[in-house]
């Protein structure tokens, strides 16, 4: 199941299970914490008292009481010091031991906070690539639909060399603000197969499992299974680009596969212009090519 960046108030998600950023106390505290109190209500820290609080990198799970989470799982992130005191193992443990607690407990939705990177210092773009990073990691073998909820978009940033390095590449190729027309309107009989079977003609060329491709797409298996049943299928521009990604195709292939969908990369967009920067690097990780889309304010790819 994929991993969502949205925008929102962790208070307000209505998933089994919403992450807090917690102290090692457990006691509360100010920002994620406090405000995740403030929404649960008493109850919460009458059970926090009884946890004996939380090493740096663990986790502890009570219920949501007046949450729309049915659980609130309790983390502890490292404070930074300058980066060589492990603070990444203490943040990557931090992302781990909250999946597999949330796991554990059968939650099928999780919403995270950015770990670390308010009060404690972590850097902002570094935080935000341990996460995705290891969700995601933990995404390519679990089942569960992850959400990383941003608060404040301006508060989010990826690393200053990727963005500028985007944002460079936009500029040389970005026309205008208007979506060109798609061009691609062959019937099945005049492209010879259809999207679908496309898919799968590629997928067993390269050896690449079901499994393998919904998830390095960041799309729902129930999503993908209408794809790989029904030959007349056309999923949507962002499904379509997703797959070529999870297919990791070069870009003339990646051009073809979208074509096959009904739609073009387009210079008008600057979605589109973004996604083929990777492509054009080689790098198919879907996370991150979200991580950059979300930054630049466009959809993201997958389910």
């Amino acid at each position: 199941m994929p991993l969502y960046i949205v925008q929102n108030d962790i208070t307000a998600m209505r998933v089994d299970a919403i992450v807090n950023a917690a102290k090692e106390s457990l006691l509360g505290g100010g920002g994620v914490d406090g405000a995740i109190h403030r929404a649960a209500g008493p109850d919460l820290l009458r059970e926090c008292r009884t946890l004996g609080g939380c090493k740096t990198g663990q986790a502890k799970l009570t219920k949501g009481y007046r949450l729309g989470a049915k659980f609130v799982i309790h983390t502890v992130g490292p404070v930074w010091r300058g980066g060589e005191h492990g603070e990444r193992d203490l943040l990557v443990s931090a992302y781990r031991s909250s999946l597999e607690l949330a796991l554990d407990n059968k939650c099928e939705t999780v919403a995270f906070p950015l770990i670390s990177s308010g009060a404690y210092g972590y850097p902002k773009d570094q935080a935000l690539k341990v996460a995705v990073d290891t969700i995601g990691d933990f995404l390519l073998i679990h089942d569960m639909t992850v959400y990383l909820v941003i608060f404040d978009q301006s508060a989010y940033t990826i690393g200053e060399t990727l963005f500028a390095n985007i944002a460079a590449y936009i500029d040389d190729r970005h026309i205008n603000d208007q979506e060109e027309p798609c061009r691609c309107n062959e019937t099945l009989d005049q492209m010879g197969e259809s999207f679908s079977q496309m898919l799968l003609r590629k997928m067993d060329e390269r050896g690449i499992t079901e499994a393998q491709c919904y998830k390095r797409a960041n799309i729902d298996h129930k999503d993908f299974s209408k794809i790989r049943t029904d030959i007349h299928y056309k999923p949507s521009k962002s499904i379509a680009m997703a797959l070529a990604v999870a297919l990791e195709l070069p870009l003339e292939e990646a051009r073809e596969m979208l074509g096959k969908a009904g739609f073009a990369f387009s210079n008008a967009s600057k979605g589109d212009i973004i996604v083929e920067y990777f492509i054009t690097h080689r790098n198919y990780n879907i996370f991150e090519i979200n991580e950059a889309l979300f930054a630049f304010n466009q959809s993201l790819l997958g389910g």
